[in-house]
């Protein structure tokens, strides 16, 4: 498949992912707001080099599965009924939340790419999430596993990670208190997209019926 239509779906389904406040985008903001733009980068800079890792694990693991197509039968499934059941609960049961992200308390400033990195290590959805990707995108044929392919998914998920980390770095200060960044649009967001994948995956379930 076309390199640029595997890079522009890593990246924009990794943004999809990404935008709504987390730990990750939210502390890469208030370091900005606090200590100015460059600490921001250099914990986003942290943040990306590990979901590099992260990413291409998890496209080596689709890789490996992908040569088993019993076992991706039952991933698909269960990845379906997963996304259902958190497309109800972003929805349905999920409250609107007035706690505060964790405030960042490390004193060095030259600690912020080493914080990043620390707090991506732990933050591990993002391996499940883009082998879950990974598979579905192969399944309909828009993308292979060749080692060409995997890279440029790779670039397209690092991308897509970065973009929202800068834009929480700039504009953060602006849109906070804005309904763009209320926790029950942000909810609704999200309830939509795994709402979109579901719908997705159960045609692909379907079709091969």
């Amino acid at each position: 498949m076309d390199f640029a239509i595997i890079f522009f779906l890593a990246f924009i389904l990794t943004f999809i992912g990404a935008m709504p406040p987390g730990m990750l985008n939210v502390t890469a903001a208030k370091i900005s707001l606090k200590e100015g733009y460059i600490r921001g980068i250099m914990f986003s800079i942290g943040v990306c080099v590990i979901n590099f890792f992260q990413i291409y694990l998890a496209a080596i693991f689709s890789r490996y599965l992908s040569r088993h197509p019993e076992v991706i039968s039952i991933l698909r499934f269960i990845g379906l009924v997963i996304f259902i059941l958190i497309t109800i609960y972003f929805f349905f049961i999920a409250k609107s939340s007035s706690k505060q992200q964790i405030d960042p308390k490390i004193k060095s400033k030259h600690s912020r790419f080493f914080q990043g990195v620390f707090l991506a290590t732990i933050n591990v959805f993002p391996i499940p999430y883009h082998a879950y990707i990974t598979i579905t995108l192969a399944s309909f044929g828009w993308m292979t596993f060749e080692n060409s392919n995997i890279i440029t998914y790779v670039s397209g998920g690092i991308i897509g990670t970065f973009v929202p980390l800068y834009l929480y770095i700039f504009f953060f200060d602006k849109i906070k208190g804005k309904t763009f960044t209320s926790q029950k649009n942000m909810n609704r967001i999200i309830g939509s997209v795994t709402g979109i994948i579901s719908i997705i995956t159960l045609i692909n379930i379907l079709n091969d019926w």
